[in-house]
C-alpha cells in the first residue's frame, strides 16, 4: 500500500484529520510537482496545512510547529489522536522533538546570506559552506532551498555555532508521538518513484508549471526552486530538452528519497515498517 493510501485509511480508523508535513504542500497551486492530495483524497478526510498559503507567502518550520499545536490540541480536545503525514525533515523533526527557540540573525548577515541565495552559483556557496561546517543541518536541505539556506547560514556566521546544536537546545518536546517509516526495498523504492515521475508527467506537471509562470510568479520564487518545478522550468525556458528533464526529475527524487531516509534514521525510537505490507490496522493495533 502507498503512504496516500495507507494515511486515507488510517485516518477513517482513527476518526482524525491529517496534518500535511510536507512544505510545499501548503502552497495553492502547487499541486501536480508536489503529489498534493487530490480534491477526492480531501474530501475523504479533511486535511490541514494544505492548501493554506498563496504562493510567494513565507512559512517556514515554525510556522509549521505552531500549527501542529493546533492540531494536536484540536485533536486531544475531540479525543482522537493527531495523525501527521509526510517528508520534509525539519516539519518532521518540529513534531517529534519539538522546536528550540534560534537566536535572531543581524539583518546585514541575513540580507548577505539572502543575498548569495538569489543565484544558483551562490546558493551552491551557501551549501557547501554550511556542509563543511555542519554536515548534520546539511543534511536537511540540498543547494534549491533557498531560504532555509540562507537562514541556516547565517545562523552559523551570527553564532559561531552549528545550527544543529542550536536546533538541540532548549527544545519544547512533544510527548506521546509515535514516528512510523513506512520503508522499502531500494530497488522497489526507485521502482515506484520512477513511475509517479512518469505519472506526473502524464497528469500536466509541465503544463502546471507553464501555467505558474502564465500567472506572473517569477522563476526564483523560492518553492519553485525544488524538485518537480525547478526541472520543467528549465525545459520550459530551453536550457535542456524533453529526456534531460525527465532525467533530471528522477535522479533528483531518488536522491531527496535518500536523503529523507538517512535523515529519518538518527531517531532511535522510530517503527519502521514494510510499506508493502503494512496495513492501517497493524498500525493501530500498535498503539
Amino acid at each position: 500500500m502507498g503512504k496516500t493510501a495507507l494515511a486515507l485509511s488510517l485516518a477513517e480508523r482513527l476518526g482524525t484529520d491529517i496534518l500535511s508535513a510536507d512544505s510545499r504542500q501548503v502552497y495553492r497551486g502547487l499541486d501536480i510537482g508536489t503529489a498534493k492530495p487530490t480534491a477526492a483524497d480531501r474530501a475523504r478526510v479533511p486535511h490541514r496545512w494544505v492548501d493554506a498559503l498563496d504562493i510567494g507567502e513565507p512559512t517556514s518550520a515554525g510556522a509549521f510547529s505552531r500549527e501542529a499545536d493546533r492540531h494536536i490540541a484540536r485533536c486531544r480536545a475531540d479525543g482522537c489522536p493527531a495523525l501527521v503525514v509526510g517528508g520534509s525533515t525539519l516539519y518532521v523533526d518540529a513534531v517529534v522533538r519539538g522546536l528550540s527557540d534560534l537566536p535572531e540573525v543581524p539583518g546585514e548577515i541575513a540580507a548577505a546570506a539572502l543575498e548569495d541565495a538569489a543565484t544558483p552559483a551562490g546558493r551552491n556557496r551557501l551549501f557547501h559552506e554550511l556542509r563543511s561546517a555542519d554536515p548534520t543541518a546539511a543534511a536537511t536541505l540540498d543547494a534549491t532551498k533557498s531560504q532555509r539556506l540562507a537562514r541556516l547560514v547565517g545562523l552559523l556566521r551570527a553564532t559561531g555555532r552549528r545550527p544543529s546544536e542550536l536546533w538541540s537546545e532548549g527544545r519544547r518536546a512533544r510527548p506521546d508521538v509515535r514516528l512510523v517509516v513506512l520503508n522499502r526495498p531500494r530497488e522497489s523504492l526507485y521502482e515506484r518513484i520512477e513511475a509517479r515521475v512518469d505519472e506526473m508527467l502524464s497528469a500536466g506537471l509541465v503544463n502546471e508549471n507553464r501555467a505558474l509562470l502564465a500567472a506572473g510568479h517569477p522563476e526564483d520564487t523560492p518553492c519553485f526552486r525544488t524538485i518537480g518545478y525547478q526541472e520543467p522550468m528549465r525545459f520550459l525556458r530551453g536550457d535542456i530538452d524533453e529526456s534531460e528533464m525527465v532525467r533530471l526529475l528522477k535522479q533528483n527524487t531518488r536522491r531527496y528519497a535518500k536523503r529523507q531516509l538517512t535523515w529519518l534514521r538518527r531517531y532511535p525510537d522510530a517503527l519502521w515498517l514494510d510499506a508493502a505490507a503494512t496495513s492501517s490496522e497493524q498500525i493501530v493495533a500498535m498503539q
